[in-house]
């Protein structure tokens, strides 16, 4: 019966929505919004009614239940509503749990965007970047001249390995190797975001990890290693 009945409801509204077309509202309410409620009271019908059956007279059960899934419903749409400022504190407690996610932090200045990095549990300071939009964890090494991407991280940002010409010589833990030299369309950590940037393609087997050298750090505002954070300024 419930279904029928959440049938019959969108029927009758959808030729209310026809009749009334040309007035672009229906009972003061935008054709849109009326489209909208009368969809989502069928739904309620069509799953609120066979629900309330299944109690079977347990009515506090069905009192716990409702209040429950009220609060639930209610705190989606308060997290919603304030999605910007929620942001900022996911993106800090992440960045605290999870050593090399970008924490942002909000400045004075409107044009430095200003975001903090935490030192692994191995010293190190890895970046969760992007380049050319694929995901890319870095190790931020500021003895490396230009970014150097290994053979799988170069080939997930889009670049076309075969044809490459390694010819440039770099020094890797395994000793000296020879690498390519191409331009990736972007890289950013959080929101800064850099644009044309220089970086190496090693050979394989040559690089462990991919590096974020000087071509990035060096066309940022300012970076500093404090503790066991590093600032990054653009």
């Amino acid at each position: 019966m419930s279904a029928w009945i959440g049938l019959g409801m969108l029927v009758i509204a959808g030729i209310a929505l026809i009749v009334s077309h040309d007035a672009g509202s229906i009972a003061g309410f935008d054709n849109a919004d009326f489209a909208g409620i009368v969809a989502a009271l069928a739904l309620i019908i069509f799953l609120g009614i066979p629900m309330l059956r299944s109690y079977r007279g347990g009515f506090s059960g069905a009192v716990r239940d409702a209040v429950f899934w009220g609060l639930l419903a209610l705190g989606l749409v308060a997290g919603y509503s304030y999605r910007d400022q929620v942001k900022p504190i996911a993106l800090r407690i992440a960045g605290e749990l999870l050593p090399g996610t970008p924490i942002q932090f909000e400045t004075g200045d409107a044009k430095s965007i200003t975001v903090r990095i935490r030192r692994q549990a191995d010293g190190q300071f890895m970046a969760q970047t992007k380049a050319n939009g694929a995901r890319i964890d870095m190790v931020v090494d500021t003895g490396a001249t230009t970014i150097v991407l290994n053979q799988s991280d170069a080939a997930q940002a889009g670049i076309k390995l075969k044809g490459l010409r390694y010819s440039i010589p770099v020094q890797t833990a395994n000793g000296t190797s020879f690498a390519a030299r191409v331009r990736l369309k972007n890289v950013s950590i959080g929101p800064v975001s850099i644009n044309n940037v220089d970086t190496l393609i090693a050979k394989q087997g040559a690089l462990r990890e991919s590096l974020l050298g000087m071509s990035f750090l060096s066309r940022l505002r300012s970076y500093e290693f404090s503790g066991d954070f590093l600032t990054l300024r653009s």
